[in-house]
C-alpha cells in the first residue's frame, strides 16, 4: 500500500497572513509520527517526497455545512 498523507487547508486564517495553511489529518499506509498540527506547503511536499507519500487535499466543507448535524 502506498502511504498517503491526507490534508486540508485551515478555516481560521486570513488572506497575506504569514502562517502555515495546512493541517494534517490522518496518516494511510506507513509508520509516521507527526508532531506538529500547521505545516506549509512547501514543507508537505518535502515531508511526501521523503517519505515517499501521496499528499491528498482534502475539498472544504461549504461554509454553509458547518455544524450541520443533520447531513443530507
Amino acid at each position: 500500500m502506498v502511504m498517503k498523507i491526507y490534508v486540508r487547508e485551515r478555516i481560521k486564517i486570513g488572506e497575506g497572513v504569514r502562517q502555515p495553511r495546512f493541517i494534517v489529518l490522518a496518516v494511510a499506509g506507513g509508520d509516521l509520527k507527526v508532531y506538529a498540527h500547521h505545516f506549509r506547503k512547501t514543507e508537505l511536499e518535502q515531508i511526501a517526497s521523503d517519505c515517499g507519500a501521496g499528499l491528498v487535499y482534502l475539498e472544504p466543507m461549504p461554509e454553509e455545512e458547518h455544524g450541520s448535524k443533520n447531513p443530507s
